[in-house]
């Protein structure tokens, strides 16, 4: 850490000479000379305030006695996996994803956003007592338009599933289609909420499963019976970590006529080209990376933006910037597309309020990184992943799921269910990863690849027990047995984030290998 002073030179002379000194070493004229220290106090080097954070906790985490009570709640959590060497619920070093990271909050946002007229605000229907409510939404939107690459964003949306939700609406609503082609490298969870409000609303959604880690739009892998859609939707980075090919996307999009969605990873945008740079019509992301803790889950933030064309069809709210009666700068809800507000038949969404105070999080976050910070914030996560990646591949047994580039989540085989890995690494101190189970998997990937890809691993995997049940005919049967259980998902889904250290990540590849064994 530098050293902090929030005092001037100017505010500090100012009081040298109210009390009669010419310098703060004036100060000291009291204490005896062989008691001063002529050479400072001999600290290490500054570090970031994440790291200082980390090593105070490391001499709390010292005062054993105090986590009891914890050690005790994990192992009921855990049931029949119970920790053989109990770690305190927070102190589980996470490596998982799947949509949720374990970013850094710096104690600065959750200070601000914790304040009375934040938390309480109520929605700022009446501009002359809200402006400042309005104005942090106002910059929000400012920010989620610069990193999504595109000109107008929304007050925010719930969470990143009905961001999903609210953007095919705005697509169906603006083509005037019903039929949506959605990767399956976009978040299962999404695709789930999807499916369900989409339900009884006549919008058909057709998932287009994924060949190795992308998305096979291929004229042979879409059926030629689907009608063009309102949109095609995917996503950058993909639920398997994977950066997709976003102009073969759009390629595709412009030669239906459709609009292109991307889904989006706010942090990776210190790095990547934004959604916008490739010819986004609609971004959507989860803004839970933004200064969001991982809260069991929620409250999380959806985040929205588009092109002017689609500004009108926008769900939720617009905040925009006016003046007063008296010339001055002000705030106000500029736009509204639910029944509410407008004639129910031209109403376009039904969203009644928004995440504001995970928006203004978000906003406070942003503002305390600045570009530069957001760029170092996802350099370290990307670092940090590829590091591990190539520490885990080095182990017997275990390779990469798929050969595309990634930014800070990947997927492996391993040689062992990853259930019990998960348990085992648990046991080390780790919340390991995310399961890839056979659903999931079989969710994932087309149907013929995928089964090809598990034939090849089980006569490889013939000498260790692993049996090839696949018949005469060659028609694969999912039959596939390791010690005579399910091969229920030997792949594993990792995540590194700016939080993790060089030490933390090389202590989880060796407990990693260990638990292997």
């Amino acid at each position: 850490m530098t050293t902090y002073i929030p005092h001037t030179e100017d505010e500090i002379n100012m009081m040298l000479t109210d009390i009669g000194n010419k310098s703060l070493d004036d100060l000291h004229t009291t204490i005896p000379v062989e008691v001063l220290l002529e050479e400072g106090l001999g600290l290490p080097p500054g570090i970031s305030e994440a790291d200082v954070v980390r090593s105070i906790r490391e001499l709390a985490d010292s005062n054993i006695g105090g986590y009891a009570g914890a050690s005790r709640y994990v192992n009921a959590m855990l049931g029949e996996r119970r920790l053989r060497n109990p770690y305190p619920l927070n102190s589980l070093v996470c490596f998982a994803g799947g949509g949720a990271y374990d970013h850094y909050v710096p104690p600065v946002v959750s200070s601000l956003a914790s304040k009375s007229e934040f938390v309480t605000s109520y929605t700022p229907y009446q501009a002359e007592v809200s402006q400042g409510v309005l104005q942090a939404l106002f910059e929000y939107q400012t920010m989620m338009s610069r990193i999504s690459g595109l000109p107008v964003a929304n007050a925010s949306l719930y969470d990143g599933a009905s961001a999903l939700y609210e953007a095919v609406n705005m697509a169906v609503s603006y083509t005037d289609r019903h039929d949506i082609w959605i990767s399956c490298g976009v978040n299962p969870r999404w695709r789930s909420v999807l499916d369900t409000l989409v339900d009884g609303r006549n919008i058909k959604v057709h998932p287009i499963k994924l060949r190795d880690a992308s998305t096979d739009w291929g004229i042979s892998h879409v059926s030629p019976e689907l009608s063009p859609p309102a949109a095609i939707v995917i996503a950058y980075p993909n639920y398997l970590g994977a950066l997709e090919n976003i102009e073969q996307a759009r390629e595709l999009a412009d030669g239906l006529g459709s609009l292109l969605i991307v889904a989006f990873n706010p942090i990776s945008m210190g790095m990547l080209p934004t959604p916008g740079y490739y010819g986004a019509d609609i971004a959507i992301a989860e803004g839970q990376p933004l200064g969001i803790g991982l809260s069991f889950g929620g409250p999380y933030l959806g985040i929205l933006s588009c092109r002017e064309e689609y500004m009108r069809i926008i769900p939720g709210r617009v905040i925009g910037e006016s003046t007063d009666n008296r010339n001055r700068r002000a705030y106000t809800m500029t736009l509204r597309t639910r029944e509410q507000d407008i004639r129910r038949e031209r109403a376009t969404s039904n969203v009644c309020t928004n995440q504001t105070l995970m928006a203004i999080t978000a906003t406070i976050y942003l503002s305390w990184l600045g570009p530069a910070g957001l760029k170092e914030v996802s350099r370290r996560c990307y670092s940090g992943a590829h590091y591990l990646h190539k520490l885990l591949c080095s182990i017997d047994g275990v390779e990469a799921l798929y050969n595309e580039p990634f930014f800070n989540e990947f997927a492996l085989k391993i040689p062992v269910n990853s259930e019990i890995l998960l348990a085992r690494l648990a046991d080390e101190g780790f919340l390991g990863g995310v399961a890839l189970d056979n659903e999931l998997y079989d969710e994932l990937y087309d149907d013929n690849v995928s089964h090809a890809m598990e034939i090849a691993n089980d006569n490889s995997d013939s000498s260790s027990g692993h049996i090839d049940n696949s018949p005469a005919d060659g028609k694969h049967r999912s039959s596939r047995t390791v010690e005579g259980k399910s091969d229920n998902g030997r792949r594993l889904l990792i995540a590194v984030t700016e939080k993790r250290t060089i030490q933390e990540i090389e202590s989880y590849a060796l407990s990693f290998e260990k638990a292997l064994q």
